[in-house]
């Protein structure tokens, strides 16, 4: 697989939720902490986005798409200086799917969906994304159109096996959405999603991620790509947060915590594929990114996932 395939097939996002809002007059919805990823899309109209811990608020338009993967509190509203009603009393009705109403509809309509992400070890992967994406209307962004089109038919029009299709396409929504960030042109920010926006970082990555078990070296690395050594170590630190050999342990963490949780091979066999002479090494790498050890990762996993 990609990169970005690799990436997103580890925060296995499931448990979905996702629905419509049409609203009209002055409206603001305060939409609490959740442990999982959200996007919303304007779809007509615009209004304000405002997220706990960012210093600015957005202004988000027709067109535009924002993913808000560490789920913190947000609001959106026409005007921020208006009292939130809290989104569970708005979306009551619409909560399985659906458009809530605010003040008859007419002159804001947009979608949200929430992903919960599945396994511990998806937190390693948020982390190192900013508290929010925004993704702004452009004129190549004609399939993301026409599956958000897609899923106005589905709320409005609910037919039998709706669900299921409703949540195939928020998806493809979140993946469409994804890539015209890698492809909207100067990296906007810090970690693995703009980093793949770079064609050499997204080689580097590609490499590692292809073969995570080989014992890479920097130079190495920025052979693969065309860069000396020194200029590769400088610019993947500065795209990615990480030095190269600090993401590779974490990506071989994440690879091991997946294995953990859904398989029943032994310690030492991951420990090997992953390219460790001995458990006891992978073990200390294992609790030195994660805070504990991979034998009681995989024996209570879901106790851990809170």
């Amino acid at each position: 697989m990609d990169p970005l395939s690799d990436l997103l097939s580890l925060l296995k996002p499931q448990k979905y939720v996702s629905a419509g809002f049409d609203a009209a007059g002055p409206w603001s919805i305060a939409f609490p902490q959740t442990d999982g990823l959200r996007y919303n899309i304007v779809v007509s109209g615009a209004c304000w986005l405002a997220v706990d811990g960012m210093p600015e608020p957005i202004r988000v338009v027709a067109g535009d798409c924002c993913i808000l993967p560490r789920g913190l509190p947000y609001r959106l509203a026409s005007e921020l200086a208006l009292p939130s009603q809290h989104a569970y009393d708005v979306f009551a009705n619409a909560k399985n799917g659906g458009i809530a109403v605010v003040g008859g509809g007419g002159e804001f309509f947009g979608l949200g969906g929430f992903f919960e992400l599945g396994g511990r070890h998806a937190a390693m992967l948020v982390e190192m994304l900013p508290p929010i994406v925004h993704i702004h209307d452009r004129a190549d962004a004609a399939a993301l159109r026409a599956t958000v089109e897609r899923m106005m038919d589905e709320l409005r029009e609910p037919q039998p096996g709706g669900a299921l299709i409703v949540q195939f396409l928020a998806q493809t929504i979140l993946i469409q959405a994804l890539r015209l960030q890698l492809t909207e042109g100067p990296r906007t920010g810090v970690g693995w999603l703009f980093a793949l926006a770079d064609p050499e970082m997204r080689a580097a990555i590609a490499a590692l991620h292809a073969e995570p078990a080989y014992r890479w070296t920097v130079a190495e690395l920025a052979s693969c790509v065309g860069l000396s050594r020194s200029t590769f170590a400088l610019k993947f630190k500065a795209a990615v947060g990480a030095s190269p050999m600090e993401y590779l342990t974490r990506w071989r963490m994440m690879l091991a915590a997946d294995r953990l949780v859904t398989g029943s091979e032994p310690v030492s066999a991951i420990a090997f594929d992953l390219g460790y002479e001995s458990e006891s090494a992978f073990a200390a790498a294992f609790k030195r990114v994660t805070g504990i050890s991979p034998r009681r990762y995989g024996r209570a996993p879901l106790a851990l996932a809170g």
